[in-house]
């Protein structure tokens, strides 16, 4: 499906088949110089047929187009190696770049997870279903990076740069301040929230998303275009929703811990999950896998405000409240 947003602005939905997301929306924007595509969809041919389709509805030429990439995860950077050209400038955050180029991230990934209670015989399962493991990067393209603040002008579209860490640790915004647009990525969804996960010792990315929200808060927004699902125009109103969600699911994990000391994996178990399934044991393993993650992630966040405390022993690392 595409539809035009705005002048020389178009959505096109990409297909994310098998995927609870269901979609990514690829927003298009054309010049008379250069166009700009932001965000492609995962390295898959369902993918590209329509997001090829999408272009040529519109007649926009892939060798007058550049790109920007809001995150890396694989829904929306792995085709873009296939669609960019050779005079293509790809724009990105330095910070995720830096985990393409790191050393087996996926095998560092896979080792926390197991730390953290995750079972061993399930390990492998969550990582060969993992879409961004089957369908990602297979190419590191060139990257042209760009910084919080740079501008990145196309056409009468004049957009500056907002990074916003947390669901990654270096995804960028773009907010266009004259026509009070802002392309959110997966920072500010509507009727979903981002899936904030940690899989790193020394990092707190709830409370950098936290901080993200604020900063995203106090700009002059009409509508956002996400990354997923239906566009929106009460920016500021969802932002209270999306903290108050997290508030919510901090003051749960407590409450989880209040039976004792616990792995992560245990705690997720336990928790209140939005997916229809009459227990923990039948979720996906994948599913299980972003909930282990996301539950990282707010224990480390209750961890950095003094109210829980963690303790490592054989390599295990557990969680209990701090007294």
């Amino acid at each position: 499906m595409i539809e035009q947003i705005e002048d020389h602005l178009w959505r096109i939905e990409v297909p994310l088949p098998g995927n609870p997301l269901k979609s990514i929306n690829s927003y298009v924007i054309k010049s008379p110089s250069r166009n700009l595509i932001i965000d492609t969809g995962l390295d898959r041919q369902e993918c590209l047929d329509a997001i090829l389709a999408g272009l040529a509805e519109v007649d926009v030429d892939l060798d007058e187009t550049d790109f920007f990439i809001t995150h890396m995860h694989a829904d929306h950077s792995a085709l873009v190696p296939k669609l960019a050209r050779d005079g293509s400038k790809i724009y990105f955050n330095r910070p995720d770049a830096e985990v393409f180029e790191g050393v087996s991230p996926w095998e560092t990934i896979l080792e926390y997870a197991g730390r953290n209670g995750f079972p061993e015989d399930e390990l492998r399962a969550a990582l060969e279903s993992h879409p961004g493991y089957k369908h990602g990067v297979t190419k590191i393209p060139d990257f042209t990076f760009l910084e919080d603040g740079d501008p990145l002008e196309i056409g009468d579209y004049r957009f500056r740069c907002v990074q916003t860490p947390g669901h990654t640790k270096g995804h960028t915004c773009l907010y266009e301040p004259e026509k009070k647009i802002f392309v959110s990525g997966d920072h500010i969804l509507i009727d979903i929230t981002p899936n904030i996960q940690c899989w790193r010792d020394g990092m707190n990315p709830l409370g950098d998303y936290l901080a993200s929200l604020d900063k995203v808060r106090a700009l002059d927004i009409e509508l956002v275009l996400p990354g997923h699902r239906r566009l929106l125009r009460n920016c500021r109103e969802r932002i209270d929703e999306l903290k108050r969600h997290h508030d919510i699911r901090a003051e749960e994990t407590l409450s989880v811990l209040s039976v004792g000391t616990q792995s992560a994996y245990q705690i997720a178990s336990r928790l209140t999950w939005d997916l229809d399934c009459a227990s923990w044991d039948l979720f996906p393993v994948a599913q299980k896998w972003f909930a282990t993650g996301e539950t990282i992630a707010h224990l480390r966040w209750l961890e950095e405000r003094g109210e829980v405390c963690s303790e490592t022993e054989a390599n295990n690392v557990t969680f209990s409240r701090a007294h």
